[in-house]
């Protein structure tokens, strides 16, 4: 079987790389429309994290630029794209750009819900909407995306030489996060921000997320790769 066969998906696993798609999309588009309308009042008491934005029309800009700095919406939204990619079939996932993405939606959702069960879940308060944009973004996705790849692929994508330029989109995401910090005084998590910490504590503290991520993305090459192995077995 070649790589371009192994990637054409049967029926039952385009039916869950669909939905695997449609929930990827559904919890950034809630938490967009909340942050959009401002719905709910910001609870934070930290001035160095985000949220400090004026209700209404004024604040618009000033929340639709915390939310577009968020890994959370991010990390969802490159799964959206890449899933509904192989949910349609696209000529695109036959190519390294594309294999890097992939790689880059395991890696990056698996982070996500990692880091918000482990770090930053017990100083969440939800309100209305939220309860179901954060169910979606940090534990449905997560586990639907890992699982969905786990049993259905697509295989043959991945080698170990793809692990570090799929960290080239997440690492892009921490120095304009960084950057913008810097300007705004403001930052996304706790874990970044360096007008509380400073900038060795927060730099570590990216050190071991990466480690983590480069973790992830190694146990992620060599699951497709030993399925890859069983299914030319058979």
């Amino acid at each position: 079987m070649t790589a371009e066969l192994a990637l054409k998906p049967t029926p039952a696993a385009r039916t869950f790389f669909g939905l695997n798609a449609l929930l990827a999309w559904i919890g950034p588009i809630i938490a967009f429309l909340v942050t959009l309308f401002g719905l709910y009042p910001n609870t934070n008491t930290n001035p160095t994290l985000f949220g400090f934005n004026p209700d209404g029309l004024p604040g618009v800009i000033g929340r639709l630029s915390d939310y577009c700095s968020y890994f959370t919406h991010l990390s969802n939204i490159v799964v959206a794209i890449v899933l509904t990619l192989i949910w349609r079939g696209s000529s695109r996932i036959h190519s390294k750009v594309f294999a890097v993405l992939r790689l880059d939606s395991l890696i990056m959702i698996t982070v996500t819900g990692l880091i918000f069960a482990a770090v930053l879940a017990p100083t969440i308060e939800l309100r209305g909407w939220e309860y179901a944009s954060n169910a979606l973004e940090h534990y449905i996705t997560p586990l639907l995306t890992i699982i969905v790849f786990i049993a259905f692929g697509p295989r043959r994508l991945f080698t170990y030489r793809l692990v570090l330029p799929a960290l080239i989109l997440p690492m892009t995401w921490v120095v304009l996060v960084m950057i913008r910090g810097a300007i705004i005084d403001a930052y996304p998590y706790g874990f970044v921000n360096a007008a509380e910490w400073g900038y060795a504590t927060v730099f570590a503290n990216i050190v071991g997320v990466v480690i983590v991520g480069i973790l992830f993305g190694l146990v992620f090459v060599a699951i497709d790769r030993f399925i890859s192995k069983r299914q030319r077995a058979n």
